[in-house]
């Protein structure tokens, strides 16, 4: 008989551990073999050897997981999760638990159209997402009685700071240098505030608000209601200030201002704070959306993204980013600020919490917390304990002499985390959350017993009536519109219609990298074993964060050749910053205080300029060649010109122009000649991942963005992650926490953000990407990446000529095609052609960075060759719809180019009027027939956007006439 056994697969044998490469990656291998025929490669290898350059390639492989033999992608990381504890958190600093409605958690945070959407700087294809930010602006508000407020900022300290820098902007120094902040502001945002103001030559003062001498203080930032939990006389505090000519900033917790007088009904100059509570989890510190709201003055000093109300072509009332020239992208060194992401994900949970529960609703909430947090009090005063403040909101202050650690050690074996003040006071922090057990667990910790039901009978409410808000929190009619779940559902799915996202197309935008968001990588985001965890918790109970923590900060390291990584910084501006902020630090530990100059090449993006500023440095900009590389004997001559002075250069790798310069390593030797350090621009990583390390040719610092190469979702427009790898000699010199003593050195220069690892929350994302490709996966992502954009480069070659190319002919992971080639011969613009993209169904790539007139095209590895072609199809016809305007076949001033976008309204018009028939018009590719996107408006009118500010939901009436139309 013969023995079959060893042809029997084995259960481990039968699994496919590449199935995730394939899901991830799109072409096939029979695409791929097609495209590089296409490009005129025989092979991969032969495509990566002649566009990355020989000096740079990395030989050795990554050592990364390999998939084990668990039965699923999430065994691992689901065994990490639940070895963290979660306790009843009552440790309050600015993070609450709170309930995630399901309609919205279901329908916004864990729905593609939310999440994988790009900044809205199309606004034409943005509408539904801009009109949910318009709502969070229009919420903040109304809730600070400020004239608007911003799109969201990261978090709640580094809004803090950008008051500080705001205030002193506007005061334009006549106050001197000096801020003060008040003692009773959260110690993170100190931290943050201290460390962000040390570099631009500020002083930070803590001080009690109320007594302080302010002769010569720009500023003042105050806490309301305050850390421990007292609700200070702000009006008072504001006058006060006022008379001192220091402006006011204040830090406020939206839900308390449901029911406290409103910072801006007594004089606030400035408003911060943070919309976590909203419904947005803890995450162990992040992604929250935190905001920040002015006086209509300072609208053009306001940082980061504000959407405002303009009008289309035909009229129709529409949205779009409003004075964009405040900001980075535009203004380099001379932005109001670094900010480039928000966190519009975040904002737009946060808007529909308010939208879902109503004015009616959030009052309760906030009466119904007051109320508990009354309850608490008094059950612990009745049994002889000192409440340390009679006028608090949420929070109770209790001062227990020399035994506060005994009372948090009873009350934690009771299952709540309570807060330790100092050695003789603690605090506890109730939330919508906080049950009466939760109560009766903290009484027991102090050695007594009360009765809730009791108590809630005979409790008087802690706030005096003057310090009670006497007008509706939201007043606007968009709040109360939706009270059935059927019509909420119904308005997030209209809101979500009106976008495109890459649930419907691939986003081509360069130096973005629009990739698959795995499902399988976002669902751990909402355990809640991680989406529940308090970011000042205990360390023992984080013991699951702590192993992802370490665990991926050692593979971002592995594959950027780094020693070390910080996950703090929570964007790429941030992590510009942060790592900046090393190169400073190191230098002043060597006595070269003087070193402050930092090169800069005249292609870079935005933030390296303005992030430049913020750490303290002066700009000196580089010149590029004619081939998009940086010139290096101007290089030379400005590295000599500034020997004694020379901080830094900061370079992108691939450049901007989405070629692999060849000359890298000798500019990095260059300017570590002079004494220098080298800051690498880590947005184009996805072209390196296994190919390239910048840490091995010459990088001293980078930042890592982990919202492009490692699949953490845009959300359009935040949240992102923005790591930093240092070289050994910087490790004493990355952000430190001073909650957290293990998240950084002793020695460096404070935290970048509010939370000691950042947006911790979303950290699980790149971990099970980085798990689930492996290091030969993520190699062959970086390899196809390289293929799509060649092939897009090949086929679009034949009507725009690609710019910048390598010295073989090659691009990296995006190019750039010269559309002023139809704007000369035709009269077509790079604007006309982004918007006829729409009504081919796609987003524009980039626009005019980093050349004016220009496309920049990164497809990413996760398109595959149907969606490129498909792409390329559309581009390819319009040029050629452009060439009929050029030979005069259609008028220049009416044609699909320069009336495009087309609207379903203007196609059904019972008129037409136009040379070209309704169908070029709406269906220009035969597929459209079947699966049409409609863009909600038609080309918007930016120049009256800014010149008529509308920054607040308009009248409900003028909505109603969108959706009608």
């Amino acid at each position: 008989m013969t023995d079959t056994r060893r042809a029997r697969p084995r259960f481990d044998d039968l699994r496919d551990r590449r199935a995730f490469h394939s899901r991830h990656i799109g072409p096939t291998p029979q695409d791929i073999t097609e495209m590089l025929a296409t490009v005129g490669v025989a092979d991969l290898d032969e495509l990566i050897d002649r566009t990355v350059p020989h000096d740079v390639r990395q030989r050795e492989p990554m050592e990364l997981p390999t998939l084990g033999p668990r039965l699923t992608d999430y065994d691992e990381l689901l065994e990490m999760a639940r070895s963290n504890r979660l306790m009843v958190s009552m440790i309050g600093m600015g993070y609450h638990q709170t309930i995630t409605p399901a309609v919205i958690r279901r329908n916004v945070f864990e729905n593609p159209g939310w999440y994988t959407a790009y900044t809205p700087y199309q606004p034409e294809i943005s509408q539904g997402r801009l009109e949910a930010l318009l709502n969070f602006q229009t919420m903040v508000s109304e809730l600070t009685a400020m004239d608007l407020a911003n799109a969201s900022l990261l978090d709640e300290a580094t809004a803090a700071a950008e008051a500080m820098t705001l205030l002193h902007r506007v005061g334009r120094g006549r106050q001197g240098d000096r801020f003060a902040v008040d003692e009773a502001c959260h110690p993170q945002t100190i931290a943050v505030v201290e460390a962000r103001a040390e570099p631009i030559g500020l002083e930070v003062v803590v001080c009690d608000p109320a007594t302080a001498d302010l002769e010569g203080v720009f500023g003042l930032l105050v806490q309301y209601p305050g850390t421990t939990g007292a609700i200070p006389d702000l009006r008072s505090i504001i006058e006060r200030a006022h008379g001192s000519d220091t402006l006011v900033a204040v830090a406020a917790d939206p839900l308390a201002l449901c029911v406290l007088t409103p910072p801006g009904e007594v004089g606030a100059d400035v408003v911060v704070g943070s919309t976590q509570r909203f419904g947005v989890p803890m995450s162990f510190g992040g992604p929250h959306a935190a905001y920040i709201a002015v006086r209509e003055d300072y609208q053009r000093a306001l940082p980061g993204r504000l959407v405002g109300v303009s009008k289309d072509d035909a009229g129709r009332p529409a949205l779009r980013l409003a004075l964009q020239t405040r900001e980075q992208h535009i203004r380099r060194e001379k932005a109001t600020s670094n900010i480039c992401t928000s966190q519009v994900l975040l904002a737009v949970m946060a808007s529909m919490y308010a939208i879902h529960h109503g004015p009616e609703g959030l009052s309760k909430i906030a009466g119904r917390v007051n109320r508990v947090a009354a309850i608490l009090a008094h059950g612990l005063q009745e049994n002889g304990i000192e409440i340390v403040h009679d006028q608090f909101f949420d929070t109770v202050c209790i001062r227990v002499p020399g035994r506060a650690d005994k009372v948090i050690a009873v009350a934690l074996a009771g299952g709540v985390n309570l807060r330790r003040v100092d050695a003789d006071t603690v605090s506890a922090t109730v939330d919508e959350r906080t049950t009466p057990a939760d109560l009766e667990a903290v009484w027991k910790a102090f050695g007594y017993r009360a009765d809730f039901r009791i108590l809630d009978r005979i409790v008087d409410d802690p706030r005096p009536p003057e310090y009670r808000r006497t007008t509706p929190p939201l007043s606007h009619p968009i709040f109360s519109a939706f009270r059935s779940e059927t019509e909420l559902v119904r308005y997030m799915r209209r809101l979500v219609n009106r976008d495109i996202a890459l649930d419907r197309s691939m986003i081509p935008l360069g130096s973005c990298t629009m990739k698959l968001n795995a499902a399988t990588e976002m669902e751990p985001v909402s355990w809640p074993e991680l989406a529940n965890m308090h970011p000042f918790a205990p360390l023992d109970q984080t013991v699951g964060y702590q192993r992802l923590i370490d665990q991926l900060e050692h593979w971002l390291a592995e594959i950027t050749g780094f020693a070390a990584v910080s996950l703090q910084p929570n964007s790429g501006a941030q992590g510009e910053l942060a790592g900046l902020l090393a190169i400073r630090s190191y230098h002043r530990s060597r006595g070269d205080a003087g070193r402050d100059v930092c090169l800069i090449p005249s292609s870079a993006h935005g933030t390296n300029a303005a992030s430049a500023v913020m750490a303290g440095m002066r700009v000196v900009v580089v010149d590029c060649d004619d081939m998009g590389n940086v010139d290096v004997d101007d290089l030379k001559r400005k590295a000599v010109d500034h020997s004694d002075t020379l901080a830094a250069l900061m370079i992108t790798y691939p450049s901007t122009h989405g070629v692999f310069e060849t000359a890298v390593r000798h500019i990095c030797d260059v300017v570590h000649e002079h004494g220098g350090q080298v800051y690498l621009d880590g947005a184009n990583l996805n072209a390196m991942v296994g190919l390239a390390r910048p840490g091995r040719f010459g990088a001293d610092v980078s930042h890592i963005n982990l919202h492009k190469t490692f699949c953490i979702p845009h959300g359009g427009g935040g949240p992102g992650v923005g790591p930093i790898g240092v070289a050994e000699h910087l490790i004493p010199f990355m952000p430190n926490h001073p909650l957290a003593p293990v998240a950084g050195p002793p020695t460096g220069p404070g935290p970048i953000a509010a939370a000691p690892w950042g947006s911790a929350g979303i950290l699980a994302i790149p971990w099970m990407y980085i798990h689930m490709m492996g290091a030969e996966g993520l190699k062959r992502a970086t390899e196809v990446a390289i293929l799509n954009a060649n092939y897009v480069a090949a086929r679009l070659s034949e009507a725009y000529p690609i710019l910048y190319t390598g010295s073989e002919g090659f691009v990296a992971h995006e190019c750039i095609i010269d559309t002023r080639v139809l704007r000369d011969t035709c009269g077509i613009t790079v604007d006309d052609i982004a918007k006829r993209l729409i009504d081919y169904g796609f987003h524009a790539p980039t626009m005019s960075f980093p050349v004016a007139g220009t496309l920049m095209i990164e497809p990413t590895e996760s398109e595959g060759k149907a969606e490129l072609d498909r792409f390329c199809d559309a581009m390819l016809a319009i040029a050629e719809e452009a060439r009929r305007v050029g030979r005069g076949e259609w008028p220049a001033d009416d044609n699909p180019l320069v009336n495009a976008p087309h609207t379903c309204e203007d196609v059904t018009a019972d008129e037409w009027t136009h040379p070209y028939t309704r169908s070029e018009a709406a269906y220009p590719e035969a597929h459209q027939r079947a699966n049409k996107y409609w863009s909600p408006v038609g080309r918007i009118d930016g120049a009256y956007g800014d010149r008529n500010i509308m920054c607040s939901c308009p009248p409900i009436e003028d909505l109603a006439e969108v959706y009608e139309g």
